[in-house]
């Protein structure tokens, strides 16, 4: 089984948390996701007590353990920006999900061609998508 690491914005904004766990537990039919707290409601509180420091080495070991980056970009974040370019620097092949209908998303994203996009204006047209990278 593949292992994802799952990028959704946390501090930039939860308005597509709901999204990200529909994408995450459908993910973990035929892949590991290592960051499935990322769909959780309660992020908020599974974060109170854990330092930045703690936080960021978790990720990152994360992001180095994982075959493949799958990110949510509808939502602008900083935190997610930073993992797809550590995933670039390390080699990981990096799949980005944003709906077209309620963003565009950056240049240094789009205008990169070491990342695979894809739009999307229907969340259903994503899980053929997802079936064909975790295939």
């Amino acid at each position: 089984m593949k292992k994802v690491y799952f990028a959704g914005s946390i501090r930039g904004g939860r308005v597509d948390a709901e999204l990200y766990r529909r994408l995450i537990e459908y993910m973990q039919k035929t892949a590991i996701v290592l960051t499935e707290h990322i769909g959780s409601p309660h992020l908020n509180l599974m974060e109170q007590g854990k330092r930045d420091m703690e936080i960021y080495d978790q990720d990152m070991a994360w992001l180095r353990e994982s075959d493949i980056l799958i990110g949510e970009c509808t939502c602008p974040s900083l935190g997610v920006g930073y993992e797809l370019a550590y995933a670039e620097k390390i080699g990981k092949p990096c799949h980005i999900f944003y709906d077209r209908t309620k963003t565009h998303l950056s240049a240094m994203l789009t205008g990169n061609p070491y990342f695979h996009i894809h739009p999307y204006s229907d969340e259903s047209e994503i899980y053929p998508l997802i079936d064909a990278i975790l295939n």
